[in-house]
Formats: C-alpha cells, structure tokens, sequence
C-alpha cells in the first residue's frame, strides 16, 4: 500500500470513528465473560448491528450463520468469541456485490462525460458537486459546473461559492432560470472547449415526484442534442446520518429516475456508517463515493474492503 492510499485508509478510519467506537463499545458489552451464544446474546448483537445501520438484511444473514457456527464450535475465552464474531460479519459485509468506479485520473469513454446529480436538499449535493470536480481537476481533467438548481434560493449563489474553491468554471443562470436551458449552456461550451467532464447539480424536490422526473427528463433531451448519449452517469446524493432514511429517499428516487450510483455523504458525523453497507446489500446499486469530511478533498472512491476494515478496526483478509 503505497503513501497516499494509506493516508486515504488513516482519513476513512478518522471519519468513521463515532462508528467503529459505538461498535466495538457494544459488541465489547455482550460478549463481556462469556464464552457461549444463547437466544438473549443473539437479540442484542442484532438491535447493535441495527443501531449501526447495518440494514436488516444483512443483520439476519449475520446472526444465522453466527448461529451455525456456534453450533458446530465452542469457545474457550471472550477473545475467541470476540474473534468469531469479527470474522463472520467482516466475510457477510465483504460478500454484498462491489462496483469500483475509474480512478478519477483515469481515461473517459467519452468527452464530455455528463453526470447528473441527485438528491434531497440538505443531503450534501452541493458539496459532493464541488469535491467531485475538485478531484477531477486536480486529476488533469477539464470540468465544468451547470447550476441547474434553479428553483431553490441561493443555491447557484452556494454552488458558485464551492465552484471557486474547486478551481473550475460554474454556468449558471440566476435563480429561476430554466434548469434545461442551463445544462443546454453548459454542455454547449464543455463541446465548444473541449471538456472532459460536465457535472449537473439539479432540484432537490422529492415531494413533487411528477414535476422532478419532468424536468429531469427535459434536462436529458437537451443534453443529448449535443451528446447524443449523455447523461452517462446518474449519481444519488445521500446523507449517511439520516439512517435507513437514506434507503427510502433511494427507492423514492429510482422510481423517478435511473440511478447509476450513489454517493453517501457525512460519515464523519455519525454513528451509523453501517447505512453504507446497507444501502450497497439492499438496493442492489453500487456506492461509488462517500464522503469522509467537510474538506474539499473528502472525497473517497468506495472500497469496500478498506470500508470494512476502517469499519471493523482490523485489517481485511485481501483473498476474499
């Protein structure tokens, strides 16, 4: 593991410390002077790994297959069951299907490479925005910011504030302005100068589903008549500290729209990062990006092996 990768795992684990802590703190609790598995010891790892976020799914799959094993094993000390505990929740969180998007130095299939993102207002859509394109301009590509979130007071003025720290050009049109005629303008001048990346910030308005998913739509059929197959990526923007919320706002927004990732933001801020795990099981979409901070550059490209030993505080086993 060469410098930055291990300053990058150092940065995951800091932000993911309210959660590993509250995690092992608990985990520590129940398994405190035991060495069997009874029924109550059971329904307490399960209401911690709920606590955590894990999602409901993945806790029932780790609560059977630790049953089966205490079953077939006995165990000597707490640190042998402690032992047995770790192993099996890291091999079911490492099990949930992985999608590892391109470096962000890496070479596109197409330019310019349109990405459209959504979310609530609140969730971290403008900041995921804004160290997006910091990573992709710090990365040697040529971006730009359409600030197509019109309907919404100051938000062109917010994206334009987070635009000048990321060191990119913004297009906008003022508050109000029609969002299409904004992305018109923006992937207009990304082919006119050649740019490789157009990064769509959108309305958060989820409780008005038929007006988003028709503006949505307009916004496309305008990007497409200068890239013909653009938006190339759909990404949901979704704040980890809102719990299983999260999961809810994710099935209300791909009913509306075609999601093709998601970005989990403010794992710093809460105990809860578990919600990341959940997400990836049960809606069956990659989590591409988390965010770990408020820094512009805290921005990560998910690795679940890296997410699971930040999450566990041990080292994953890299033949899995």
């Amino acid at each position: 593991m060469g410098f930055f990768d291990k300053l990058k795992l150092s940065r995951l684990k800091e932000g993911l410390t309210k959660t590993r802590e509250s995690f092992h703190d608990n985990i520590s609790r129940i398994t405190q002077g035991r060495t069997d598995i009874d029924e109550e010891f059971l329904e307490e790892l399960e209401n911690i790994l709920i606590a955590a976020d894990v999602g409901v799914e993945t806790t029932l799959g780790i609560v059977d297959r630790i049953t089966e094993k205490a079953e077939k094993e006995t165990y000597r000390s707490e640190t042998e069951l402690n032992r047995m505990l770790m192993q099996v929740m890291e091999e079911m969180l490492m099990e949930s299907h992985e999608f590892h998007p391109a470096d962000f130095d890496a070479g596109l299939p197409v330019k310019p490479y349109v990405i459209l993102i959504v979310g609530v207002n609140g969730a971290g859509k403008t900041t995921s925005i804004a160290k997006l394109a910091h990573n992709y301009n710090k990365a040697g590509k040529r971006v730009i910011i359409a600030a197509a979130d019109t309907f919404r007071a100051a938000a062109v003025q917010q994206l334009q504030i987070w635009a000048d720290r990321a060191g990119v050009p913004m297009v906008s049109q003022g508050q109000n302005a029609d969002p299409a005629s904004v992305v018109f303008d923006a992937v207009s001048s990304a082919v006119a100068r050649d740019v490789d990346v157009v990064l769509v910030d959108t309305a958060g308005r989820l409780h008005n589903k038929a007006h988003l998913m028709e503006e949505l739509a307009k916004i496309m059929r305008v990007a497409k008549k200068k890239v013909p197959d653009a938006p190339h990526e759909v990404l949901l923007v979704l704040d980890g500290t809102t719990g299983q919320n999260a999961v809810s706002q994710a099935r209300e927004f791909t009913r509306c729209v075609n999601v093709t990732g998601l970005v989990v933001t403010k794992l710093d801020g809460t105990a809860k990062g578990g919600i990341v795990l959940s997400i990836s099981r049960e809606l069956e979409l990659p989590v591409k990006y988390i965010g770990v901070g408020e820094k512009i550059d805290d921005l990560q490209i998910f690795d679940r092996g890296q997410f699971v030993e930040a999450l566990l505080g041990k080292p994953v086993d890299s033949r899995q």
